[in-house]
């Protein structure tokens, strides 16, 4: 291979294909490989056999849960807050072409021992059983607030409320609101997975809770959508953005060897006997074990029920939050359902996957809470997968390799790292509003 490329990309999780596609999108020159036989790596969706062999287990999965093609499941449960970066980046490439969203039905919160409806609004906050009569009318004020922020940023200042001095503790001391109200605001809305943010400023969480109530209001019920066909979907779309674009992409190859010069600087990418020249690399963990380090563990469960989750109205989809206060641990634990509706699945079954940070030797019983709400389960897969960080300086080696997925259920900090690694790659901030250059590419593309 004579040819140069910009960037050679390895892997095709959800992170490397955005900038993948982004980096098409711009005129660079793209390789894309992966040594697996199907696009998504760590975050794909598979098909009932491909279940079956991933996790190990006995016997073919299609000959109990029926045709491969009724299967999706994604292995990394997560759900799309309808404002948030992920949308605004598909609705940027121009990816939302390739691809049909449904909203989620129901978004609760595990409290007292028993299961919430998170209130989408300060009606719904009235009626909720999650507080008190007085209790409510704090936590409206709060949201009226937060709400009204963005428009009268200086009256929010003559009050004294400067969000990036002040804590969040010291934020909800101003509207006096107890503990049970903080953990729900903090853990159902601004979704924090532990409670260090009540220490740091401001700004954070309100930004993070005004993102809630701007994805609620897309759709009216839950700030999350999700993409029928599961998750493994979205790699593909920004793959075939790539493609449009010029991108090369490979599956099933080998990644021999890495190939650096004199100066320990990236030069090309050896796959099969041939040896892809490259200016840079962007690449999963996995492709480079000795530049990165484990910063932690998520245990996952996926679950199959032939019922909808018990009290949660017999929604479709739901996510389900418990926060780590309500099972005395340092993180929140997770579920995701969805079922055939979002075209995953066998009519007849659900799937629920529940997630949360390791904290202990024995993940499993970590997550039996969560478990003990879902009803009678028909089958498990268990999976405890290590939280990869890079540890080069991709400024030196020309190495940009993203971060493994953590337990969020979302994909805001997902978007963050792939912001991150544009902005390593390039030294500019990724900008979501389309520029001149892609606005004539589009006209051209049309015409």
């Amino acid at each position: 291979m004579d040819e140069v490329y910009d960037v050679i990309v390895l892997g095709t999780g959800l992170k490397e294909c955005i900038l993948s596609g982004i980096m098409s999108v711009e005129r660079k020159k793209v390789l894309h490989m992966d040594k697996n036989d199907y696009y998504g790596g760590k975050s794909a969706s598979l098909n009932i056999d491909q279940m079956f062999e991933h996790f190990k287990k006995e016997g073919e999965g299609s000959k109990l849960y029926g045709h491969n093609r009724d299967w999706n499941v994604d292995l990394i449960p997560k759900f799309i807050m309808s404002a948030g970066k992920l949308v605004k980046a598909l609705v940027k490439t121009d990816v939302t072409k390739y691809l049909e969203f449904k909203s989620v039905v129901g978004s609760y919160v595990y409290k007292k021992n028993k299961v919430h409806k998170v209130p989408s609004n300060g009606q719904e906050a009235l009626k909720s059983k999650l507080m008190g009569m007085m209790e409510k009318r704090r936590f409206k004020n709060f949201l009226q607030y937060v709400q009204n922020l963005y428009f009268k940023e200086k009256k929010a200042l003559k009050k004294g409320y400067d969000l990036d001095k002040m804590t969040m503790k010291e934020l909800f001391k101003k509207f006096s609101l107890d503990n049970n109200t903080i953990d729900f605001i903090g853990h159902a809305m601004a979704l924090h997975r532990e409670d260090s943010y009540l220490e740091r400023p401001a700004r954070e969480t309100v930004d993070k809770i005004n993102l809630y109530i701007n994805s609620v209001s897309k759709y009216g019920n839950t700030p999350y959508i999700y993409p029928m066909y599961g998750l493994g979907e979205l790699p593909q779309a920004f793959a075939r953005l790539s493609a449009v674009y010029g991108g090369t992409y490979m599956l099933h190859k080998p990644i021999e060897k890495v190939h650096y010069d004199n100066e320990g600087r990236v030069m090309g990418v050896e796959s099969e006997g041939e040896t892809a020249k490259c200016k840079m690399v962007i690449a999963s963990p996995e492709y480079f074990p000795e530049k990165v380090k484990v910063a932690g563990q998520v245990v996952r469960c996926i679950c199959f029920l032939d019922h909808p989750i018990p009290n949660c109205n017999e929604n479709e989809s739901i996510q389900l939050i418990i926060p780590q206060s309500e099972v005395n641990r340092q993180h929140d634990i997770y579920v995701c359902s969805i079922s055939h509706a979002h075209n995953v699945s066998k009519e007849g079954i659900w799937i629920a996957i529940v997630s949360t940070t390791v904290e202990t030797e024995n993940p499993k019983e970590e997550i039996k809470p969560a478990l003990a709400l879902l009803g009678d389960i028909k089958e498990q897969f268990y999976s405890v997968d290590d939280i990869l960080v890079p540890t080069n300086n991709p400024l030196e080696d020309g190495v940009f390799i993203t971060t493994g997925y953590d337990a969020t259920s979302h994909f805001e900090t997902t978007m963050e790292d792939v912001m991150n690694v544009y902005k390593s790659l390039t030294g500019e901030e990724l900008q979501f509003k389309k520029k001149e250059t892609e606005k004539k590419d589009e006209k051209t593309e049309k015409n």
